[in-house]
């Protein structure tokens, strides 16, 4: 299947750049390239793509807002909600912490490098989430220090497995790499993290990942 790709960004370089790395990935289309916000929330509306990139400070809306709105919406019938990940120059810009906590799927920096930036594309069409390796600890730490009391309870108690699945997401691992580290299959996380997710309220392994570190249970 093609992912549909939105490209938000107010750099006309940065957004032919994105374009010509997507456009050339067999199983990427890129449907829209939006240099401001009010131009990227409408072009979503419109297209459904599957996929967002969201630079984070755009002229007339900013991508913080325009991932809020985009990960509000309603769902359309017969089709998946559009993914948001984050693009920004800066690792430790405050919108990008706001941002996902609005329901963005993923966080990458500019200079990332092509490979990077076409894995976040495929792994928030697939409903996982990448955010770069360099900042990952750090901007999860963040979200924690910054919001201590902000680990709300489960609505029920998450099994030991569920909790194993959890700690690994928080680290930065995708499904497949968890599958390897717990020797178990794919499937078998997918579905742990799917019960865990389901018990936390969250929309994302990134809400996932954040609750981890608010929650104090890495080191369990």
């Amino acid at each position: 299947m093609t992912t549909r790709v939105l490209i938000a960004d107010d750099q006309e370089m940065v957004r032919a750049g994105f374009g010509m790395i997507l456009a050339a990935q067999h199983d990427i289309e890129v449907v829209a390239s939006c240099a401001d916000g009010v131009e990227a929330l409408d072009a979503a509306r419109r297209l459904h793509p599957d996929v967002a990139l969201l630079d984070v400070r755009m002229p007339r809306l900013d991508g913080l807002e325009v991932t809020r709105r985009i990960t509000s919406a309603p769902p359309v019938p017969g089709r998946a909600p559009t993914r948001v990940v984050v693009v920004t120059t800066f690792d430790l810009d405050e919108y990008v912490y706001a941002a996902l906590r609005g329901g963005a799927s993923g966080f990458l920096l500019k200079d990332a490098g092509p490979a990077l930036l076409v894995e976040a594309v495929r792994a928030a069409a697939a409903g996982e989430s990448l955010i770069s390796p360099a900042v990952t600890v750090r901007l999860l730490q963040h979200l924690a220090a910054s919001d201590p009391a902000g680990a709300r309870a489960p609505r029920e108690p998450l099994t030991p497995r569920e909790l194993d699945v959890v700690r690994l997401v928080a680290r930065g691992l995708t499904n497949q790499e968890i599958a390897g580290e717990l020797f178990v299959a794919l499937s078998t996380v997918k579905t742990h993290l799917g019960g865990a997710q389901a018990k936390l309220g969250a929309r994302n392994r990134v809400e996932v990942a954040a609750w981890a570190w608010q929650a104090g249970v890495l080191g369990g």
